[in-house]
C-alpha cells in the first residue's frame, strides 16, 4: 500500500467529526458509498486509489470496515486524537438514531406501512454498495486485477466461502502476484 499524500493542511478536528458524522447519518445499511464520496469527491482526503488501498487494508484487519478506515483517516491528520475524533463521528450519531429508532420499532414495527418502508430501505442500501462497487472497480487496471477481484466475489458470493478464509489465501497470493510481476 503506497503512503498517501497528505494534503497541505489537515482538517481541523471539528471538520473531522462533522465529516464522519454526516457520512455514518447518511448510510442507512450501508456507509461506504457516503464515506467514499465525502473522502474522496467532497473533501478530497484521498485520491481513488489512496482510497482503495486503505479500504482494502481496513477489509483484511478485524472490526467493521468503514469504523477501521474512519481511524486510519483521522490518525493519518491527527494521530490517536484524530482517530478517537473520526471514530466517534463514525459511531456516535447512529448510536443515537438507532436507539431512537428501536424504540419507535418496539411500538409500530409490525405495521405493514412500516414493513413497506423496511423493504424499501433494504433496495436502496444494496444499490449503493452496487454503486460503491463499481465506482472502485475503476481502478482495477490489468488482467489479474479482474481475475483476483473475480474469484473473491466467486469465493464468497457462490462458493460461500467464509471471508477470512478467503483473504488468508487471496492476499498472500495477490501480494506475491504483484511482487513477482514487478521484479
Amino acid at each position: 500500500m503506497s503512503r498517501p499524500a497528505v494534503p497541505a493542511s489537515p482538517p481541523p478536528l471539528r471538520e473531522l467529526f462533522v465529516a464522519f458524522a454526516t457520512a455514518s447519518i447518511s448510510g442507512f445499511g450501508g456507509v461506504l458509498p457516503f464515506a467514499r464520496r465525502m473522502m474522496v469527491e467532497q473533501k478530497q482526503w484521498l485520491s481513488e486509489a489512496e482510497f482503495a488501498d486503505l479500504f482494502s487494508f481496513c477489509q483484511f484487519i478485524p472490526g467493521a470496515n468503514v469504523v477501521n478506515l474512519s481511524v486510519c483517516v483521522g490518525a493519518r491528520f491527527h494521530g490517536p486524537v484524530g482517530a478517537f475524533v473520526a471514530l466517534m463521528g463514525m459511531l456516535v450519531p447512529p448510536t443515537l438514531v438507532i436507539l431512537l429508532l428501536g424504540t419507535f420499532y418496539v411500538q409500530y414495527g409490525q405495521s405493514p406501512v412500516m414493513q413497506g418502508i423496511f423493504r424499501g430501505l433494504g433496495a436502496a442500501a444494496a444499490g449503493l454498495v452496487v454503486s460503491t462497487a463499481l465506482k472502485m472497480g475503476s481502478n482495477l487496471k490489468t488482467v489479474s486485477h479482474y481475475g483476483f477481484a473475480a474469484l473473491a466475489f466467486g469465493a464468497i458470493a457462490w462458493w460461500r466461502i467464509p471471508l477470512i478464509n478467503m483473504l488468508v489465501v487471496l492476499a498472500p497470493l495477490s501480494i506475491a502476484w504483484q511482487w513477482l510481476r514487478r521484479r
